[in-house]
């Protein structure tokens, strides 16, 4: 019923952009930036870069509008997108949830 869809992006200011779209539009009713450090692969070479993880508070059911939305605005050509369900938590923060994002 309720996910963290994770994301990471380059600069604070792309982060609270990202985040400030998806609160607007109701699909979020909370958005957590943090600094990061990422090690990846990408093209064959071995990278470090300090990033922002951007974890977006939601329901399941909203997760295909949060993708689209992501994928409209996100700077990276290929975004990390990961969803994770919640299946237990505190009944108030879902509760809250709820009435945050009301359609």
């Amino acid at each position: 019923m309720y996910i963290m869809v994770i994301t990471t992006t380059s600069t604070k200011e792309s982060a609270k952009s990202i985040a400030k779209s998806l609160l607007q539009k109701k699909l979020a009713a909370c958005v957590q930036i943090d600094k990061i450090k990422s090690l990846y692969l990408w093209k064959g070479e071995m990278v470090e870069d300090k990033e922002y993880r951007v974890v977006i508070k939601s329901k399941k059911r909203l997760f295909k509008k949060i993708k689209k939305t992501l994928l409209s605005i996100h700077p990276y050509e290929t975004p990390q997108i990961i969803a994770v369900d919640i299946d237990k938590g505190n009944r108030e923060y879902f509760n809250w949830i709820d009435e945050v994002i009301k359609e």
